[in-house]
């Protein structure tokens, strides 16, 4: 798996190739989780599954993900399967400490493209695996 432009894991104390842990970098920003989301390819999905598996990354996972939508409501045309179908991936995806921001970020506009992400990820059902009705 190659690892997205922008990303960095561990840099040397003076560049003399010593990998000792003395600076490390995120493993991603805002635009390339953004660009995995409106590619979705299956290194991109593998990639962004590893930084949703990190609850430091999460602040980061839905920073991508308010660009993501904010770029895909300003596209003159509006793919609302494309976005349905990244809202149900995600849904799947993300661990259960990500479930209600997903919900939150999905319902912070009334515009379509938010509307069609916000369907794809109630279709997926991941609010309702992370936190079940309780029996009463």
């Amino acid at each position: 798996m190659a690892i997205p432009a922008g990303s960095a894991v561990v840099a040397g104390a003076e560049g003399n190739g010593d990998l000792s842990m003395t600076s490390v970098s995120p493993i991603g920003s805002r635009e390339t989780i953004a660009e995995g989301l409106s590619n979705l390819s299956e290194d991109k999905q593998s990639w962004l599954k590893l930084l949703m598996g990190n609850p430091a990354q999460d602040d980061l996972m839905l920073a991508g993900l308010h660009l993501h939508l904010d770029h895909a409501s300003e596209e003159r045309f509006l793919n609302t399967l494309k976005l349905e179908k990244c809202g149900e991936w995600i849904g799947n995806a993300a661990p259960d400490q990500l479930q209600i921001r997903l919900a939150e970020a999905a319902k912070s506009s009334q515009h379509p493209a938010y509307q069609a992400f916000k369907q794809g990820l109630t279709r997926s059902g991941g609010l309702e695996r992370a936190y079940p009705k309780a029996p009463v």
